[in-house]
């Protein structure tokens, strides 16, 4: 199964504060256990949200909301893809992961719908022919 790992603050950009040098490089240590695991997919981190925009859908009405969401204490830092037989295993190599911020931070895992969830929304040739190519690469979409 996989899983999508969202690293999060609990604290808006504004209060926040940037990790160390160790905290880094501890990140680095755990992401390549995964690997050596056969667990990693991909990762990335993510810049503060005063880079970020916001849509907002209202019905058919589009709003752009400029960063930085100072307000918001559930920002997202980083995500990565996890490839595991199930979710506790997503949760047991969770809780092994560095803490990278000073104080207080969240991960949630989210696993992805696979082709099997969608069954009863796919043709019996679309369960049979899973897509290729770059749409195919990481999933169903």
């Amino acid at each position: 199964m996989r899983v999508m790992v969202f690293m999060k603050s609990s604290v808006g950009d504004a209060e926040r504060e940037e990790p160390a040098t160790e905290a880094f490089a501890a990140m680095d240590r755990f992401t390549e256990e995964l690997v050596e695991a056969g667990i990693f997919v991909a990762a990335a981190g993510l810049k503060n949200s005063g880079d970020a925009k916001r849509i907002v859908f209202e019905g058919a009405e589009r709003t752009v909301i400029d960063g930085p969401f100072a307000e918001n204490g559930d920002l997202v830092l980083g995500f990565a893809i996890w490839e595991v037989k199930d979710i506790d295993e997503a949760v047991a190599w969770a809780r092994r992961a560095p803490n990278t911020m000073p104080g207080r931070s969240e991960m949630e895992i989210r696993p992805f719908y696979e082709v099997e969830d969608l069954a009863e929304f796919l043709t019996p040739e679309e369960l049979a022919n899973p897509r290729t190519g770059e749409r195919g690469r990481l999933g169903v979409a």
